[in-house]
């Protein structure tokens, strides 16, 4: 049997239910308030909250199935906020983290953006690695106003 590969995609609606399975997923794993309804809500219209923006939205998929995401949004017409950057488990300690995150800086540097931020709950730690690996800096630390009160650390990098 043939083994199924590994893709990059935009999001389509056929994605929706499976993006909020892995990110519930992820924030399950760390002990973390999903909560689509209020906080989470970019999650129930991609489409509105990231594409009528100007932003984007990408899946990895293993054959059918959702794996990871990566989105991103301009802030301003020099940088772009990378966000939603989850992968399963089972799919990390293979570089795919650090391959959506390429895509995504990929993707803003062809939009003509000069840089990136990203804002990653301190728990995350492996994707803080990722971060760190690929030459951001760490920005500082933010509380935000969600149900967990969650502390996240920034971080940043300069490209084109």
């Amino acid at each position: 049997m043939a083994r199924p590969t590994l893709s990059l995609e935009a999001f389509v609606p056929s994605h929706a239910a499976a993006v909020l399975d892995v990110i519930r997923s992820v924030f399950a794993e760390y002990g973390m308030t999903f909560d689509p309804g209020d906080f989470d809500a970019d999650l129930t219209d991609v489409e509105a909250h990231y594409g009528a923006r100007a932003g984007w939205f990408s899946v990895l998929v293993d054959g059918d199935r959702v794996v990871g995401t990566v989105a991103a949004l301009p802030k301003d017409a020099a940088t772009v906020e990378i966000k939603r950057l989850y992968l399963l488990p089972e799919y990390r300690g293979r570089g795919l983290g650090r391959r959506l995150l390429e895509h995504a800086l990929g993707r803003a540097r062809d939009a003509g953006f000069r840089e990136a931020v990203a804002w990653s709950d301190e728990r995350l730690r492996t994707a803080h690695a990722v971060y760190a690996r690929m030459a951001f800096e760490r920005i500082g630390e933010r509380v935000l106003a969600d149900i967990d009160r969650s502390c996240e650390y920034g971080f940043h990098i300069r490209f084109g």
